[in-house]
């Protein structure tokens, strides 16, 4: 299968391994805004959405027979026939079309932009559920306007059930599902709209996710939410980012990413980190070595284990060094479920760089060849989130006034 001119199918040897050093008469670039960081977040997400969607589920070594080489860039789909693909739900997944993960991810803007305020798992009920079931929109991987239902996993679709068929309570109702990363993959909104509190970001992010996920598919959720709203920190690095996710992660999800980070300091390229990233995680992993042939024990609830995306997403941002380019495509030809592994990772460098980390070549294929318009969530939730923080500061202040009222009696008499 060719590739289009503009989009190589092999990385280029810089593209995965050292950067070159920062040139020290080059000017600063300005300090990046909230808007900047949330562009930057959802449009990296989506990118690498797509560009590990046409990989994923293959190891490095059938990735590199199949394109001749390490990804580089936007590439056609794993059959040249996806149609007829031996898979229970064939979807074209290549050429630039994002997958469920971006779906989900503007779904939770969504509901972000009718709430107007922080969520929880009666949010995912009362609105996300419903919008994912009513409202026939552009699926690309279908190529046709279908419910977004029709591109859910099932994972997602046992979201479905249970909150509205079921009636489960929604704060419950991810109990029983496939524990993997269904939920973890569109909280970067979660992030988004508590930037600079990471804390924050994991409290709302556990409570809304118990709507789709237990056990530590619930905490990879919490954790990637906090790895985003700790990005989104004036002078955040990659390092810091971890430190974050390290200091609010709980049970094996906070041991695989302390395994897999300890061995990303170790690299400087993603290249010769494949390997090791991967026995790194493989004692948190339940999915086992054969990703298309799960092991009895996958995607089952533990206190030991841990999804394998989050942990190798910040790997590979440390390897990058917050690069978006050279940290997507690490995780893109990483193989197994390189999609989610790169929409995380897209979201987090996006977040540290801004729009302008994102290759505008990239954003404008994946845009192009989905029919989406990748930069209207972002303004969306830009107004949203302004809006939270000043509603936050107004209660914060409610707080502080009535706290001193109660540790100071003169004062609550004079009031």
């Amino acid at each position: 299968m060719d590739a289009p001119p503009d989009a190589p199918p092999h990385a280029p040897p810089d593209a995965l391994r050292d950067a070159p050093p920062p040139d020290p008469a080059a000017p600063a670039a300005p300090p990046l805004t909230l808007a900047d960081r949330i562009t930057g977040a959802l449009l990296g997400a989506a990118v690498g959405d797509a560009l590990g969607g046409a990989v994923a589920g293959h190891s490095p070594e059938r990735i590199v027979a199949r394109h001749g080489g390490r990804v580089g860039g936007v590439v056609g789909p794993w059959d040249d026939d996806w149609r007829s693909a031996g898979s229970l739900a064939p979807f074209h997944q290549g050429d630039g079309r994002i997958t469920d993960h971006t779906l989900m991810t503007h779904a939770l803007v969504r509901v972000y932009a009718t709430v107007r305020d922080h969520l929880d798992a009666y949010a995912v009920a009362d609105h996300l559920v419903p919008d994912l079931i009513t409202t026939p929109r552009w699926i690309p991987g279908l190529e046709t306007e279908a419910l977004p239902l029709a591109r859910l996993s099932p994972a997602g679709k046992w979201l479905v059930t249970r909150v509205h068929f079921a009636h489960a309570d929604p704060r419950e109702a991810g109990t029983g599902n496939v524990v993997d990363c269904g939920a973890a993959m569109y909280m970067a909104p979660v992030g988004l709209v508590n930037a600079a509190d990471p804390a924050a970001a994991y409290a709302e992010a556990i409570d809304l996710a118990g709507a789709h996920q237990s056990s530590y598919g619930r905490e990879a959720a919490g954790v990637f939410a906090a790895a985003v709203a700790a990005a989104c920190l004036p002078g955040a690095t990659p390092a810091s980012v971890v430190a974050a996710c390290l200091a609010l992660a709980k049970d094996g999800t906070r041991a695989a990413i302390d395994a897999v980070c300890a061995v990303a300091a170790r690299h400087r390229c993603t290249e010769s980190a494949l390997r090791g990233l991967r026995t790194a995680v493989a004692p948190f992993d339940t999915v086992g070595p054969r990703y298309r042939s799960p092991s009895l024990g996958a995607r089952r609830p533990s206190r030991l284990h841990a999804v394998e995306e989050l942990p190798i997403a910040l790997g590979m941002l440390l390897i990058g060094a917050g690069d978006y380019r050279r940290t997507v495509l690490g995780c893109v030809n990483y193989g197994r479920d390189c999609g989610s592994i790169a929409a995380m990772s897209g979201a987090l460098a996006g977040a540290l760089g801004g729009e302008r980390a994102v290759p505008d070549e990239w954003s404008r294929r994946v845009a192009e060849a989905s029919r989406l318009d990748l930069r209207a969530p972002a303004r969306e939730l830009t107004r949203v989130a302004r809006e939270i923080l000043d509603r936050d500061t107004q209660r914060r202040r409610a707080r502080e006034t009535a706290l001193v009222q109660l540790t100071d009696p003169q004062l609550a008499t004079v009031r």
